[in-house]
């Protein structure tokens, strides 16, 4: 036992840890306890998944807060989920069971009496979703400053989810609205599982303060990893494509079915199809049903009891979720993970491989891919799912490399939002002091320009989101009233049009399109027909059935990195045999080594197809190739004389009158404006991509889409060396 830090630790702490049995603490524990005892630095604990990174900051935490107790809250910890706050509630109130410090739960599931008891109390741990901190300062400012005037620490955990996202700008503007409401300039903790580069997590905490940063943790967290890939090809033939199904459904079942194990899919459809597959093989063979479902789309209740069942099971459990389970919710130690098809990110074939082997150390993931190879060009015969899932693996065996964080360069629809925001807290504002709270959050100081604010302040006034009333102070428009009294305001990610479904037992969850009455369909694993609607209220009244068919949601696919695309293209130049692919999909990869080496796609980005068409793949991601594609079909599209451009899988086919010398010669010499919407969207084309949007001027959000959504700089650089 590290006796340096447990010795620091108060009694109760100390108590807590004999009761659990611990032998030493862990390296993270040890750091960061000199870290937050030492000095006065907001601290970064970036660690592996189940290194103890929660215990590491609660531990020396809590017993500055033993030794020197708070007036107000002392410590509030911002989670991103619900699920994340209730998992960490009943593990806090265990640890302060003794220690006479409380904790509170807040967010939009707890009781109002509890939140009475809290401000009444107004003492120990306030546990807090950023949405629920957000409607706190701005309905009850006074509030606010009895709760913090005395709050010491903020712990953001999950802090990678946050970074580069609206809402992580949202915290960003909410903690430095807290400091000023309440006059209180806490000490920041930010947890993460998958950080590679610290320094830009770094700024990102520290934003908006005056503070150092440092990062502590084991930048590589000691795990035994086992890893497993596996492909099966769909022939064109129903007959035979029905067999190799089967066979991948029984490889998957036989491969899950005795153990405690998620599998990881990137939508709903596929988590629900996925279960009802299991369950059919299940009900075959006359085996147990230990087959559920978890995703954003099922009930809150039964997501919950999937979760409970995970972690108190002995015996074969298996989920199939999508992002739901990605982080850190407290689901016990599974056998294994299995991921059909490929994540998106390295971040979040991170955080998978992270949830199993919590306590053996000994991660096991099993990668499945099912694809049908098309004849119509050599792109559309690649396993691209599986290059990806080996390109995945590969940069974090090789780097331990996942994607950098980019902080939204105009955002323009938070801009809106806290604007109203900080309306509704503070009443009638003159337009410079309002421009002066707003401009100065950390959000927009350094990207939205006065000029920027003005425009946006003149539109949100001439459509009555404000209102300036007789002494010359803005207020808040009727407009601008009935979205900011609606409780979806205090969320500043979009909101899905969703039917609840309802049975005699309660909720199931939510689908984006309403069924007709009579129809048969799947949710949380189960069959459900549709008894009746109310339009109304957006509910369907169900019951239970027997069927198969997979209702679809909305969504849309991951942005993957360049670094990834690159990476698959080095796959298909070596001839390296990766030992965790499995005879099938090696296979899979020599194959398509041959089809590129044949076909020359790793040798050159632009292969002819026809006498005016060709296929353009520059190896780059997801939002290179979206801005080349815009530049092609917009300011492009008449020098080169390009008649149509389809994106297909990380390429573009082009039709164009010129020659590909030609073509390629006029774009080496391209000189354009990187700053000039009329570039990538035709002049009447106005995007509305964010939450707030609507409030936003045509002019600001066509700049918004072209510093936000898309890369030009790097995309005239990949034409240029065509």
């Amino acid at each position: 036992m590290s006796q340096t830090a447990f010795e620091r630790y108060a009694p109760f702490i100390q108590e807590y840890i004999y009761r659990k049995q611990w032998t030493d603490l862990r390296e993270v524990q040890v750091e960061a306890c000199e870290a937050i005892l030492d000095t006065d630095d907001h601290v970064i604990i970036a660690s592996g998944t189940a290194s103890g990174k929660t215990e590491a900051a609660f531990f020396p935490i809590l017993t500055s807060l033993y030794q020197n107790h708070s007036d107000t809250i002392g410590v509030m910890y911002i989670g991103p989920l619900k699920a994340l706050i209730n998992d960490q509630f009943e593990r806090l109130s265990e640890l302060l069971e003794e220690s006479y410090i409380p904790v509170w739960p807040w967010h939009g599931d707890i009781s109002q009496a509890m939140k009475k008891r809290a401000l009444k109390e107004a003492q120990g741990v306030l546990q807090i979703t950023p949405e629920s901190l957000e409607a706190l300062l701005m309905l009850r400012p006074s509030d606010a400053t009895r709760l913090f005037s005395d709050l010491r620490f903020i712990i953001i955990d999950e802090i990678h989810a946050l970074m580069g996202t609206d809402r992580g700008l949202q915290v960003l503007c909410l903690l430095s609205r807290l400091e000023k409401v309440a006059n209180c300039k806490p000490r920041r903790i930010g947890l993460s599982a998958t950080l590679n580069d610290y320094e830009p997590a770094m700024q990102f905490l520290a934003a908006g303060s005056n503070r150092k940063v440092q990062a502590v943790g084991i930048k590589y967290h000691k795990r035994t990893i086992s890893l497993c890939a596996e492909s099966f090809v769909l022939s064109n033939d129903p007959e035979e494509a029905e067999k190799v199904m089967q066979e991948y459904n029984d490889f998957l079942y036989e491969n899950c079915h005795s153990k405690k194990c998620l599998i990881f899919t990137n939508s709903r459809n596929a988590a629900e199809k996925t279960i009802a597959d299991m369950k059919e093989i299940a009900l075959k063979k006359n085996e147990r049903d230990v087959f559920y479902v978890h995703h954003g789309s099922v009930s809150a209740a039964l997501r919950h009891e999937v979760e409970s069942t995970l972690r108190d099971s002995n015996g074969p459990t298996i989920a199939a979720a999508t992002l739901t389970l990605e982080l850190g919710i407290d689901i016990g130690d599974l056998d294994c993970t299995i991921q059909i098809g490929a994540p998106y990110s390295c971040a979040s074939f991170v955080q998978r491989l992270g949830r199993s082997g919590r306590r053996s150390g000994k991660s096991q993931m099993m990668f499945l891919n099912v694809y049908k190879p098309s004849d119509r060009n050599p792109f559309e015969q690649m396993p691209w799912e599986l290059l990806r899932a080996i390109a995945i693996i590969q940069l974090y065996l090789e780097e331990r490399w996942v994607e950098p964080f980019e902080l939204k360069a105009k955002p323009f629809s938070l801009l809106a939002h806290q604007t109203l925001s900080t309306l509704m807290t503070f009443g009638a504002l003159s337009p410079s002091e309002l421009a002066r709270k707003v401009l100065m959050l950390p959000a927009f100081h350094s990207t939205v320009s006065q000029e920027e604010y003005r425009k946006l302040l003149r539109h949100m006034l001439a459509n009555d989101y404000l209102q300036r009333i007789e002494d010359g102070n803005i207020i808040v428009g009727l407009k601008g009233e009935r979205i900011a009294n609606h409780y979806s305001f205090y969320a500043v990610f979009q909101d899905e049009q969703t039917y609840h479904v309802h049975s005699q037992d309660g909720e199931i969850g939510t689908l984006d399109n309403c069924p007709i009455v009579g129809e048969v369909f799947i949710l949380a694993g189960r069959t459900w027909k549709v008894l009746d609607v109310d339009e109304e209220h957006k509910i369907i009244y169900v019951n239970s059935v027997k069927n198969n068919r997979i209702p679809r949601w909305n969504g849309s696919r991951g942005r993957i990195h360049t670094k990834i695309i690159q990476r698959i293209g080095q796959i298909l130049r070596e001839d390296i045999r990766y030992s965790y692919l499995r005879p099938k999909a090696s296979q899979v990869i020599d194959d398509a080594r041959f089809i590129a080496r044949e076909v020359g796609i790793l040798q050159k980005s632009i292969i002819p197809y026809t006498e005016r068409s060709f296929y353009l793949c520059p190896w780059v991601g997801s939002k290179t190739l979206q801005t080349i594609k815009n530049l092609m079909t917009c300011s492009l599209k008449d020098s080169l004389r390009i008649y149509s451009v389809f994106e297909g899988h990380h390429y573009l086919q082009i039709t164009s009158d010129l020659s590909v010398a030609e073509f390629t010669d006029k774009l080496s010499k391209l000189q354009i404006n990187f700053h000039d919407p009329d570039l990538v969207l035709p002049k009447n084309q106005v995007p509305r991509i964010d939450k707030y949007d609507k409030m936003v001027p045509d002019e600001l959000l066509r700049v918004a889409f072209l510093y936000n959504e898309l890369d030009v700089k790097a995309a005239v650089e990949v034409l240029k060396g065509l």
